[in-house]
């Protein structure tokens, strides 16, 4: 589980950067908001990973493992395939952005039930006051 978690935290630094460069590639091809979405969701989305591998290193729970993971291919999917059909106007395969796209809201629900599960169990009581 370790070293997942550091892959996801690896993913979310690349999906930065990535989206820092394509925000930059956006800016100088006019007319095209396809690579401006994809750099926008990579930003999105490496933030969160890095929130998910912050609460999954407080606390070990299977189901933020599965959000990031499930985040993280998704982001994979859907912005590669914005990205290289902005940039080189191929696919990256068939139905891959839908599919990113599902995968990232399914991830997105699994962290609405994981997330406050493993907050329920940290046993912080000087919140509740």
């Amino acid at each position: 589980m370790r070293v997942w978690m550091m892959a996801l935290a690896a993913l979310a630094g690349l999906f930065g950067a990535a989206g820092v460069g394509l925000a930059a590639a956006a800016a100088h091809i006019v007319g095209d908001t396809t690579l401006h979405t994809a750099a926008d969701f990579l930003l999105f989305h490496a933030a969160a990973l890095f929130g998910l591998v912050a609460l999954m290193r407080a606390k070990a729970e299977r189901g933020l493992l599965v959000a990031g993971s499930l985040i993280a291919l998704g982001a994979i999917l859907f912005c590669g395939d914005l990205a290289i059909r902005a940039m080189a106007g191929l696919r990256l395969m068939p139905m891959a952005a839908p599919t990113g796209g599902m995968l990232m809201i399914a991830g997105w629900l699994v962290a609405a039930v994981a997330a406050p599960w493993s907050l329920r169990k940290t046993g912080t009581r000087h919140l509740d006051a």
